[in-house]
């Protein structure tokens, strides 16, 4: 799917996804720094991805874990900061919770800095458990 407005658009498409770009927007974030390209492509290729252009050049990303049922799991959510404070976020954001696959699904999301942006998408504080990768 595609999205447009002004000059700007998001896609759904992962074959848009400028990687050199996308890597460049994570190392500039706290949670995504030390993220390798090949950690990047897995990550895009299990994943349904946003894309957010200005003509030809990637300005912003965000992706989505889902079963496309019941669960979906927001997570990258990335603005090149001279792009910040134009609205795009939050339009990114509306584009992914009205995706016609997740609309449906409940939505989940962790961050430590942005809850005030988040919460005008009714998403509340919440804690959530995460584990290291263990052998059992």
């Amino acid at each position: 799917m595609e999205w447009h407005k002004d000059s700007y658009m998001i896609s759904d498409d992962s074959n848009l996804i400028d990687l050199e770009s996308v890597a460049q927007l994570l190392s500039s974030t706290s949670w995504a720094s030390n993220r390798t390209k090949e950690t990047i492509i897995k990550s895009i290729h299990n994943s349904i991805t946003f894309g957010l252009y200005e003509g030809d050049k990637q300005i912003g990303f965000a992706r989505v874990i889902t079963d496309k049922a019941v669960f979906s799991w927001i997570l990258d959510v990335v603005i090149d900061e001279n792009y910040r404070r134009k609205g795009l976020g939050y339009w990114l954001m509306e584009c992914i919770i009205k995706h016609p696959e997740i609309k449906h699904t409940k939505f989940a999301l962790a961050t430590l800095d942005a809850h005030d942006f988040y919460k005008k998408f009714q998403f509340v504080d919440n804690q959530f458990l995460t584990r290291n990768s263990v052998n059992l």
